[in-house]
């Protein structure tokens, strides 16, 4: 009896570490997600999430992946990062060390998914961004050189920021600007910058380059000197929860010029919260809804079926970026991260809803063009392209 007591004991010892090694199900593809569902910026994680669930819907709709002679479903893992760094940094090493996820997709915002992207390089798992376009989320902090296990599906900064530049220059007509940005947040930093160097080597003078902290709610004393230095265009690449506040602030300062923004107010929340005081302005964009080719635009039906509402770009790069993992997937041939990550640095171009990404050896940063969108009648519009 007791001979049988410790072999019982033992091979419930050992089935225990076998369950937990695993993770779960082995007939399913465990995938994580952290979004910014709560904090700062909940609209983005909205949009994130909706675009998640849809595609992993539709995957395993069609019946999953088909690796050999069997057929695997996708687990969908959400986490929350409320809008905050280090909680971004313990979702990511949850879904890794814990749920035992093959990939994650997001964060979304460059604060939040440069720290997760440090855990995923580190971890050797696949970290796919949506939206983070500052550089430095797939570079390596100590060399510079491009991370191995990180990605995006947006387009990068520097880029976006020559956009805005010569269009204001060359499209717009405005020779003086001034720029208003959050000196905390990587993505806001970087852009302004890139923008003020390109406007000035191109004959364009920003005259004000005035800065906030995160979570600032009064804007009174830089839009002053703003105003003082009289710009033709005042640059906003800021979040949609914080650019409504700033040109509301601007006009009752009696501020008229226009404003320009970046993609970071491309949130139909932007809309609700600016009214027509946003109306006429122009910003950056990753795609437009209404100059949507075939495929987007049966992504954008499905969306509105599903949810209600048209996809921003969130959603959309969201959806992208599933796509390259699933591209991924398939090439790979099994469930492995090693052979995921490999499959997903050997794609050379992939045709998403954003439009066609080329990704050059070694890099995770497509090469893709960028939108220009005008507010109008409180619509996001198309009005040009602009190719890499």
């Amino acid at each position: 009896m007791k001979k049988l007591y410790i072999l019982f004991t033992v091979l419930s010892f050992f089935a225990f570490l076998i369950l937990g090694c695993g993770g779960g199900d082995s007939s399913n593809i465990k995938v994580g997600l952290i979004a910014e569902l709560t904090g700062d910026i909940p609209a983005v994680g909205a949009s994130c999430k909706n675009a998640a669930q849809m595609a992993v819907e539709e995957i395993n709709d069609a019946g999953g992946f088909q690796f050999g002679e069997k057929k695997y479903k996708v687990d969908l893992i959400i986490e929350d990062n409320a809008g905050k760094a280090d909680q971004s940094v313990s979702a990511a090493q949850k879904l890794i060390t814990q749920k035992k996820v093959v990939a994650i997709v997001g964060p979304n915002a460059s604060r939040y998914a440069l720290p997760a992207a440090e855990i995923a390089e580190s971890s050797k798992v696949v970290l796919i961004t949506p939206w983070s376009t500052a550089p430095k989320a797939t570079l390596d902090s100590k060399t510079g050189a491009s991370k191995k296990y990180v990605f995006r599906s947006c387009f990068i900064d520097p880029f976006q920021g020559r956009v805005l530049a010569k269009f204001t220059l060359e499209n717009l007509k405005f020779k003086k600007a001034a720029v208003l940005y959050d000196v905390a947040s990587e993505y806001n930093k970087g852009i302004a910058e890139i923008f003020k160097e390109v406007f000035e080597k191109n004959g364009g003078k920003v005259v004000a380059f005035e800065t906030y902290t995160t979570n600032d709610k009064d804007f009174s004393s830089q839009l002053t000197k703003i105003k003082r230095a009289t710009p033709q265009i005042i640059f906003l690449p800021n979040y949609y929860s914080e650019v409504p506040l700033q040109i509301q602030q601007a006009k009752r300062l009696g501020i008229n010029v226009p404003f320009i923004g970046s993609d970071s107010w491309g949130s139909e929340e932007l809309l609700k919260l600016c009214g027509n005081d946003c109306n006429d302005y122009y910003f950056s964009a990753h795609y437009a809804a209404d100059a949507a080719t075939p495929a987007t635009k049966k992504f954008i039906d499905n969306y509105k079926a599903k949810y209600g509402s048209t996809p921003d770009d969130v959603a959309a790069l969201t959806y992208d970026s599933f796509g390259l993992l699933w591209q991924a997937l398939k090439s790979a041939g099994k469930n492995d991260r090693q052979a995921v990550r490999d499959a997903l640095a050997k794609i050379p171009q992939y045709d998403g809803v954003t439009g066609t990404m080329q990704f050059k050896e070694g890099s995770g940063d497509p090469i893709k063009s960028a939108v220009i969108l005008k507010i109008i009648d409180g619509k996001f519009t198309w009005f040009a392209n602009a190719k890499p």
